[in-house]
């Protein structure tokens, strides 16, 4: 007997004669099984039988030798391709000078939009509120030589004394945070960051380069800005 292991059973065959072709072999596994006849992989001894021309005898194939067969469930008519649902990799476009000069420009339209009114808005905060003292004039009779002085009835009584006004006092919650000049900050650096990132092919492209050059003298004077006026609080 032989034995042939096909997925979770074992079917066991008489010992062919020695002579018998592999191909019959394989044959008659694939009448029993009704498995199509070039869908399966026989494997003994851990090596692939291929050649259904030679005996058995070449594969060593003896009574109660065990035989792997490998496959059968489907008979692939074509090479599986990829399912049509899945999406292709599109294939990434190298830049052109017009693609990089609209990314620089997108990028700078976004600090100006989404930073610098915030930069703005932290800067005016931290501007220091200048007190307006309004001096009150003091009047001062001019004495009579050899006389006390006088005050005559008809001369201008001296204003009363005032004190200065107080500005009026920020609410503490108004006050731009560490936090929120680090936010900004962080947020200004990455703007950096992505425009020095952004390809230049040499010299080839002088527009894009001073687009870019331009814009990050603009993000770097933004920044600064901002450090200055947090110094200065």
């Amino acid at each position: 007997m032989i034995h042939v292991k096909w997925d979770r059973e074992t079917l066991h065959f008489p010992l062919p004669p020695p002579e018998t072709k592999l191909g019959k072999l394989r044959t008659d596994l694939a009448e029993y099984t009704h498995l199509p006849l070039g869908s399966f992989k026989l494997i003994h001894a851990g090596a692939v039988m291929k050649d259904d021309s030679v005996p058995l005898t070449a594969y060593k194939i003896r009574e109660n030798s065990t035989i792997a067969l490998i496959g059968g469930h489907s008979l692939p008519s074509a090479p599986t391709s990829a399912p049509s649902s899945r999406p292709q990799p599109k294939v990434k476009e190298p830049p052109t000078e017009q693609s990089t000069i609209t990314a620089i420009r997108t990028e700078l339209d976004r600090v100006r939009t989404t930073l610098v009114p915030d930069v703005d808005a932290l800067v005016s905060a931290l501007a220091p509120s200048v007190a307006t003292t309004v001096s009150s004039p003091t009047f001062t009779p001019t004495p009579t030589s050899g006389s006390a002085p006088t005050q005559s009835s008809s001369s201008t009584a001296q204003p009363p004394h005032l004190p200065p006004p107080h500005p009026t006092p920020t609410s503490d919650s108004s006050k731009p945070t560490a936090s929120d000049h680090t936010r900004l900050s962080e947020l200004l650096l990455q703007s950096l960051l992505r425009l020095d990132a952004m390809h230049l092919a040499g010299s080839d492209w002088p527009e894009a380069r001073a687009e870019r050059k331009a814009a990050v003298r603009e993000v770097q004077g933004v920044l600064d800005r901002l450090d200055g006026a947090w110094s200065a609080r």
